[in-house]
């Protein structure tokens, strides 16, 4: 597989990252695999060539951590990988067991690398924009983290362009570390980034990776246990547009003799603007058909007619606090 500098930093990456949130517990999750089901998938990835995976403390409450790290290190040397995590959300009922304090953000990353068995991440993350915290005493906290060798990098998630510039001006105005990677929603059926953060980073030489490039599965035409469970599938998307753009998608799979998800992708990794699709599965063959996408060169005329049919519309999760702990139904982030 193609690997591509991130950003203006010296990293290299899989033109694909693969997200883990579906792996780790089905306890947590009714759509989320179990150990056993989850080595056979990053198997598959590894084979594919992808190198970069996307991992988070949220995900299946710490346990995705423990499944994923230590399977993906057993298969290949660490160094070979580029490994990412993430911090914010509620771990427990703690009140400090949360957000991005000094506090939270020096416990996390800790608690990350023993569950992932490893001295360090490639790439050490915000899940979101935290308003109770100063953002000097995030920066500061994040800039020791990666002074201390736990983390090369750091980036960013879910939050608007006004609050990541004003985190990554903090950073410079102290000479700390600043970020180099933000993580957003975008795909087809959602682009509202196209307005202020994509280029914003473009100007700041600062690598995106999107997650749910498939819409939660509407790119893809999926019809499974986290369709049918998850609240973001339905409560994000399925309008009437969404549909029309679906059924576009589904038209030129079928001109192409494709899948879907193939279409979908491709037209992620047509945008200059995004340095990697974080693609996700729940079996083998899933990441097999999102690797396909990488043959795939739809045509101007198509991904024209693809770009035309969308509207502006209201902005999803990217400004949501989770005050709740998760098993009280707090908001689920990606």
């Amino acid at each position: 597989m193609e690997t591509v500098s991130f950003g203006r930093t010296g990293l290299k990456v899989s033109r694909l990252c693969f997200g883990t949130m579906t792996l780790g517990a089905s306890s947590w999750k009714p759509w989320a695999l179990d150990e056993a089901e989850s080595r056979p998938i990053l198997k598959r990835a590894l084979d594919l060539g992808i190198t970069f995976f996307d991992m988070a403390d949220w995900y299946s409450a710490g346990i995705g951590e423990s499944v994923v790290a230590p399977a993906l290190t057993s298969m290949v040397p660490r160094d070979r990988l580029v490994l990412t995590t993430k911090a914010y959300y509620a771990m427990s009922d703690d009140p400090n067991d949360q957000g991005l304090s000094r506090k939270h953000l020096l416990a996390s990353i800790d608690a990350s690398l023993r569950r992932m068995g490893t001295d360090y991440v490639d790439i050490f993350m915000v899940h979101a924009f935290d308003p109770d915290t100063p953002i000097e005493e995030t920066m500061e906290a994040l800039h020791d983290i990666v002074i201390s060798g736990k983390a090369r990098y750091l980036g960013a998630s879910t939050m608007f362009a006004w609050q990541f510039a004003q985190m990554n001006h903090v950073a410079r105005e102290n000479g700390w570390t600043s970020f180099v990677n933000m993580q957003c929603q975008y795909s087809l059926l959602y682009r509202e980034h196209e307005r202020e953060m994509l280029p914003y980073c473009d100007n700041q030489g600062i690598a995106v990776t999107c997650f749910s490039p498939l819409a939660r599965g509407w790119l893809a035409g999926s019809v499974d246990t986290r369709s049918q469970t998850d609240w973001m599938f339905a409560n994000n998307y399925g309008d009437a547009l969404d549909r029309e753009i679906c059924t576009k998608v589904e038209a030129i799979a079928a001109e192409r003799g494709t899948a879907m998800a193939e279409v979908g992708l491709a037209w992620v990794l047509s945008k200059e603007a995004i340095c990697c699709p974080i693609i996700g599965a729940g079996s083998a063959s899933q990441v097999e058909i999102n690797v396909k996408a990488l043959d795939l060169e739809l045509t101007p005329d198509e991904i024209e007619t693809l770009d035309q049919l969308y509207r502006p519309r209201d902005v999803i999760n990217d400004h949501v606090r989770n005050p709740m702990p998760r098993h009280l139904g707090g908001v689920q982030p990606d």
